[in-house]
C-alpha cells in the first residue's frame, strides 16, 4: 500500500526545494531512485535538493540534505535557510534556533523569508593554485564552506562557458575521489561581486548556490579583492550578504543572509 508524504516547495534565491517534517524518521531516504524520480524536472515535482527536519539530542533539529542524484551532502546553504524558515514556521524551532548539519552545527535567525545563518567554521584553504585544464594552467582558490568549493575569478562572467569548465573541475583528478563544486567570480565593486557556479551533485549550473556564494565572499576577501560585508549576485539576481572575520588561520563569524520563498505545499506518493 502506498503512503502520502507531505512537502513544502521552497527556494533559495532560485535554489529550489522539496522539504519534508520527518521528525517521524519515515522518509524513504535509502531509496535513492525514487528521490532522484522527486526531483527529476518534467516528470515529478523538479527541485535540486530534498531537506529533511529530523529529530536532534543536540539542538532544536537535524536537517539531511540530497542531491538531484540521490546522494547525501554534508551542508546546503540555501536550503539550510528554507528549512529554517519552515522550521520556525511549523514550531519546530524558534526564530533563533541551532540544528545539526553534516558540516556541523549551524545557527539561524529568521526575520519572515529573510534568514540569516552563521555557517561552521571555514577550513581546508589553499590559495594562489594553479589547475592544469585542456592544456591551459588556470588559477584558482579553494576552500570548503560546508562543502568543497573552487573559485576562479574571471573578467568575463557572462562569456565565462560554465558548463564545460565547471565539469572539468568537478571532476579533475586534484579533487578525487569527490571532486569538488566550481564557482566562477567577476569582481564588481569594492564590496560587490557576481557568481555563477557549477554544482557537484546536480552535475549542472544552477541558479545560485549557498554555500558557493559564502566560498566566493570568502576568498575574494582573503586575497584582498574586496571588504566585507560583500554583496554578491548569483545567475538568479538576487542579492545575498555575506559576513566575516579574517583571521591568521582563515575566517571566523562567518554569516550568510538572503531569502527562503514559499512556492506551493503538495503530497508525494511513495510505494
Amino acid at each position: 500500500m502506498s503512503k502520502t508524504i507531505p512537502f513544502w516547495k521552497m527556494h533559495g534565491a532560485a535554489n529550489d526545494f522539496v522539504v519534508v517534517d520527518d521528525r517521524a524518521l519515515t522518509f524513504p531516504s535509502h531509496d535513492a531512485a525514487w528521490m532522484q524520480s522527486v526531483m527529476a524536472r518534467r516528470t515529478g515535482v523538479g527541485s535540486e535538493g530534498i531537506l529533511l527536519i529530523q529529530p536532534s539530542a543536540k539542538t532544536d533539529f537535524r536537517m539531511r540534505f540530497f542531491n538531484p542524484d540521490g546522494g547525501e551532502v554534508d551542508m546546503c546553504g540555501n536550503g539550510a535557510r528554507c528549512i529554517a524558515r519552515l522550521a520556525h514556521e511549523l514550531g519546530v524551532a524558534p526564530a533563533r534556533m541551532s540544528f545539526e548539519t553534516g558540516a556541523g552545527i549551524v545557527r539561524a535567525d529568521v526575520a519572515g523569508d529573510t534568514v540569516q545563518l552563521t555557517m561552521t567554521t571555514p577550513y581546508d584553504w589553499r590559495l594562489g593554485r594553479e589547475l592544469e585544464i585542456e592544456g591551459s594552467r588556470l588559477a584558482y582558490d579553494f576552500v570548503n564552506s560546508g562543502v568543497p568549493h573552487v573559485v576562479m575569478v574571471v573578467h568575463n562572467l557572462a562569456a565565462t562557458d560554465v558548463a564545460q569548465l565547471g565539469a572539468a573541475i568537478r571532476y579533475h583528478e586534484d579533487f578525487a575521489p569527490k571532486g569538488t563544486n566550481a564557482n566562477f567570480v567577476q569582481i564588481t565593486g569594492p564590496n560587490d561581486l557576481s557568481v555563477r557556479t557549477y554544482e557537484r551533485g546536480v552535475e549542472a549550473e544552477t541558479l545560485a548556490c549557498g554555500t558557493g556564494i559564502v566560498a566566493a565572499g570568502l576568498l575574494a576577501g582573503k586575497t584582498g579583492r574586496v571588504k566585507t560585508p560583500v554583496c554578491i549576485t548569483p545567475a538568479s539576481g538576487d542579492r545575498l550578504t555575506v559576513d566575516y572575520q579574517l583571521t591568521p588561520e582563515g575566517a571566523e563569524n562567518v554569516t550568510l543572509k538572503g531569502p527562503a520563498v514559499h512556492v506551493f505545499r503538495g503530497e508525494l506518493s511513495y510505494g
